[in-house]
């Protein structure tokens, strides 16, 4: 039987996958059409798409660094006790 904090760390984790995810595929799948699409409008193959696919690396590492440490405190949250309900 799961308990009330299981399903808290489970909707967690799912949430965290679900989001990384999508932060990271989501990009790099972009920059991959744009800049493929650019190179051959202007015969420039593969400027634009590694351009693109390093600026899209970038925002990535970024967006991570910002969701990793909301969910940190998210998680922290999780496992501290409750404060209105004394310990016996």
């Amino acid at each position: 039987m799961t308990t009330s904090s299981d399903r808290a760390y489970q909707r967690l984790a799912f949430k965290i996958l679900a989001e990384f995810g999508g932060i990271i595929a989501v990009p790099a799948v972009l920059a991959a059409l744009a800049g493929k699409w650019l190179d051959v409008k202007y015969q420039t193959a593969p400027r634009y798409l590694i351009i693109l696919l390093v600026l899209a690396f970038a925002l990535t590492a970024y967006s991570i660094k910002k969701k990793s440490a909301h969910y940190g405190r998210l998680y922290e949250s999780i496992t501290q006790e409750p404060k209105d309900f004394p310990r016996t």
